[in-house]
């Protein structure tokens, strides 16, 4: 930190491009941080779908796919942990609502030569409010998991292109990216 007091509001910035708070879901005119009130939304079948990477080193992936990890099988212990991130997501993310999750499933494909894993997170609910961010959550959870399980072997790894690749209900209708 460099001692610079903080700003008292850091609105300014939105303010100076033209747009105002209201254009923002959790944000009132005076810049006050509130959840959306959902209660008057319709009740339906919503998911989403989710992906990101990580890159690791020859050495990790030769590791990973011969089960050589010490702290256990990469695979089971990252999909469990993003499967446990979608269920914790309104715990980390301050405007999100807590949301009954009726499915969530995590996955990875493996990409030997690339030394490459990117992971899959798919959420379901019947709400009143999107799971995207469960999604995202879920992926981003289960990369994490597997840089810790191999950061002995090479602190290296890079973890990219965390995104949304299709959601569907709700309000907005389906997205597909």
């Amino acid at each position: 930190m460099s001692g610079k007091p903080l700003p008292q509001t850091y609105y300014g910035y939105h303010r100076e491009r033209g747009m105002t708070m209201s254009e923002f879901t959790h944000f009132d005119e005076k810049g006050n941080a509130y959840m959306v009130d959902v209660s008057d939304k319709e009740i339906t079948r919503r998911s989403a779908s989710a992906r990101g990477t990580i890159n690791v080193s020859r050495e990790v992936m030769d590791a990973v796919l011969g089960k050589k990890i010490k702290k256990g099988d990469v695979f089971t212990v990252a999909q469990v942990a993003g499967i446990m991130g979608t269920k914790r997501t309104s715990d980390l993310v301050p405007m999100c609502h807590p949301l009954s999750l009726t499915n969530a499933k995590v996955s990875f494909d493996i990409d030997e030569e690339a030394c490459s894993i990117t992971a899959y997170c798919t959420a379901v609910t019947d709400g009143k409010t999107g799971v995207e961010m469960e999604a995202l959550t879920g992926v981003s959870v289960a990369l994490l998991t597997i840089y810790d399980m191999c950061k002995a072997i090479d602190r290296r790894m890079v973890i990219s292109d965390i995104r949304l690749v299709e959601k569907t209900g709700g309000k907005s209708g389906d997205f597909k990216f």
